[in-house]
């Protein structure tokens, strides 16, 4: 165990695109990240765009737009699927205010898109959407109860049991429909 504070943060986390105006639209559109940088690299006999859009702290979430530089005929933007696992494991978990949940989700049910769920976990409060990619977008909002616990955290580190006062309260199970 390490009492050593970061050194650094997060910069950008990088992922591929199956349909790069698709994703524009849904996060800078819909989720309200707007876009602050763009590359346009040639490599191989293909290119690719590598777009920025800015998350309000600083840092960034990024996405490939590959053409011809070496990905697979039938390759997946999902993080979950194709590895057999339920769509609600690989996701982005953005930090929201409640107002930012609202306004996102006026934006989504004006384009016909519906939350997948909207969980109160008892320490946070959450709304999921499926983003263009089949990645999971998490909108989440701090409540109070969310205790930063080391202890606790590294004690259940190895436990194949629940926290004897478990501060997660599930209020629907994911895997009824998100599989």
């Amino acid at each position: 165990m390490t009492s050593a504070k970061p050194a650094v943060g997060l910069h950008h986390a990088a992922y591929a695109c199956a349909d790069l105006e698709a994703t524009h639209h849904f996060y800078e559109d819909l989720l309200g990240f707007p876009l602050v940088h763009t590359e346009v690299e040639h490599l191989q006999d293909g290119f690719f765009r590598h777009v920025f859009y800015d998350l309000g702290d600083g840092s960034c979430i990024a996405f490939f737009d590959l053409h011809g530089v070496g990905e697979k005929p039938d390759w997946s933007s999902s993080l979950s699927r194709p590895n057999g696992l339920p769509v609600w494991v690989n996701h982005f978990a953005f930090r929201a205010t409640e107002e930012k949940q609202n306004e996102v989700r006026a934006r989504m049910d004006a384009a016909g898109i519906k939350a997948l769920m909207d969980v109160d976990h008892g320490w946070c409060h959450s709304l999921y959407y499926l983003d263009p990619n089949g990645i999971m977008v998490e909108l989440c909002r701090d409540t109070p109860g969310f205790e930063r616990d080391p202890e606790q955290a590294h004690a259940l580190l190895n436990s194949t049991e629940r926290a004897a006062d478990p501060k997660v309260v599930t209020s629907r199970s994911a895997t009824t429909h998100l599989g």
